[in-house]
């Protein structure tokens, strides 16, 4: 079985809670779950973490090399300054999807800027809670072109 692991960064523990009326009323609990009954419909194995520690991310996406297949990341405000998140995913050499809540182009100047942007598969922004699940669904779609290793 295929196995995704979802990373999300400072303050989306919040979600449900802060900004509501910007980042919707689903908790990332609700998100988790929601993206783990896609993934076991699908045949994938679906893990996820949450951290407001820039360093424990990277841990995570260092040893995701050898216990995952694919990952989705969205690291919060980090999306905008850490380029050692950046270099992580380099090194770690596994497909990953960047996911954000919100539509960031339409954010303040600030958040226009991704620092992960050229080292991921792709971009999912703007669609809510539906963009995990769009990326478990895209996951599906290059696991089921790629032989497994």
């Amino acid at each position: 079985m295929r196995r995704i692991l979802i990373l999300n960064g400072p303050n989306l523990n919040l979600l449900g809670e802060r900004e509501p009326e910007i980042y919707g009323p689903q908790t990332l609990a609700d998100i988790a779950a929601d993206a783990k009954k896609l993934g076991a419909e699908l045949g994938i194995e679906v893990d996820s973490f949450q951290s407001n520690h820039e360093g424990e991310l990277i841990d995570r996406i260092q040893a995701a090399r050898r216990a995952a297949d694919g990952l989705i990341v969205n690291p919060g405000g980090l999306t905008h300054t850490s380029v050692s998140i950046r270099d992580a995913l380099a090194a770690a050499a596994l497909p990953a999807i960047e996911v954000h809540l919100t539509n960031l182009a339409r954010r303040e100047p600030f958040r226009r800027t991704s620092r992960i942007g050229d080292v991921v598969w792709g971009t999912i922004s703007g669609f809510g809670p539906t963009g995990y699940l769009l990326a478990v669904r895209a996951f599906w779609h290059y696991f089921e072109a790629t032989p497994s290793g």
